[in-house]
C-alpha cells in the first residue's frame, strides 16, 4: 500500500493567509516551507487512488504528485473517490474542485452525509457520484485491494451546522488494510479525546497518520520549524514530522 501525504497543514494551510504570526511570517519570507491543507493519497495496485478527505488544495496537490496525474484518455483520472473523516470545511470544500469527474464513490459517517446535502445536490449535477456511509457496520472494500473500517473519534458538528443532539460519528478514524501484504495504517486529523478505544485501535496499524507521523499542522505550530526545541523532542521520541509530498509505503 502506497500512501501520499499531499498536504499537511490543519485547516488554513501555511501560510495561514490571516496570520501575521512569527511562524507564518517566516514561511512568507522563504524562511520555512510552506504546506497545503490536509489531505492523503492511498492505493493497493498504484492503479486505483483514494483521497481521505478533499483539501481546498487539492488540484495544486493533484498537479504536484505525478502518480495521480490524468491520462491517459482526456478524461481519465486514477482517483476513484473520497473517504471524508468528517464535514469539516478544509477536509470537504475541495470536492467542488473534482465536480464533473464521473464516477466517483464518496464514503462519510451519516451526520456528515447529511449536513453535505446541499452539496451533494450541486455536484450530482455535473456528474452523478455515489454517496455511501463511511460507517458500514463490517467495513467496505476499495478498487485496489484495500478494506476500510471507520470508527467514531469525535462528536462535534462544524460551526456551520445547526445545533443538534451530540453524535460521536461527526469525526471519524479510518484503519486502511492492504489485502495482499497486510499492512495498515490509520488516519484520524481530527480526534476530539485520546481514548482507551482509540489506543487499541492504533496497536493495530503498523502506521499512524497522526502521532508516529504528525500531520494537519496548526499555522502556530513550532514543529514547523525544523530548527525548534519542539522539533527536536518529537524526533528524539521517533515522531516523523514529513513534508506535502511525503510517500511511504505501509
Amino acid at each position: 500500500m502506497r500512501v501520499v501525504l499531499l498536504g499537511t497543514a490543519a485547516s488554513g494551510g501555511f501560510p495561514q493567509w490571516s496570520c501575521a504570526c512569527a511562524l507564518c511570517a517566516a514561511a512568507r519570507d522563504g524562511k520555512l516551507p510552506s504546506r497545503t491543507q490536509d489531505c492523503v493519497a492511498v492505493t493497493g495496485n498504484a492503479r486505483d487512488w483514494w483521497l481521505l478527505n478533499a483539501s481546498p488544495d487539492v488540484r495544486t496537490q493533484l498537479a504536484a504528485t505525478s502518480a495521480l496525474r490524468p491520462g491517459p484518455g482526456p478524461r481519465d483520472t486514477p482517483v476513484r473517490g473520497v473517504l471524508l473523516t468528517d464535514a469539516e470545511p478544509h477536509h470537504v470544500a475541495g470536492l467542488t474542485v473534482l465536480r464533473g469527474a464521473a464516477g466517483l464513490k464518496v464514503y462519510a459517517p451519516q451526520p456528515v452525509l447529511a449536513a453535505l446535502t446541499p452539496a451533494r445536490a450541486v455536484l450530482d449535477r455535473y456528474a452523478p457520484w455515489e454517496w455511501a456511509d463511511g460507517l458500514a457496520e463490517d467495513g467496505f472494500v476499495l478498487a485496489g485491494g484495500l478494506v476500510v473500517t471507520a470508527h467514531p473519534v469525535g462528536d462535534r458538528p462544524p460551526e456551520y451546522v445547526p445545533p443538534r443532539r451530540p453524535d460521536d460519528r461527526w469525526a471519524v478514524a479510518y484503519r486502511v488494510e492492504d489485502l495482499a501484504t497486510g499492512g495498515t495504517f490509520v488516519h484520524a486529523p481530527r480526534i476530539a479525546a485520546w481514548t482507551d478505544a482509540f489506543g487499541d485501535l492504533l496497536e493495530t496499524a503498523d502506521c499512524a497518520v497522526l502521532r508516529r507521523i504528525y500531520t494537519h499542522l496548526d499555522n502556530t505550530n513550532p514543529l514547523l520549524d525544523p530548527g525548534s526545541t519542539a522539533r527536536s523532542q518529537v524526533n528524539g521520541a521517533d515522531v516523523e514530522v514529513l513534508m506535502d509530498g511525503a510517500e511511504f509505503v505501509v
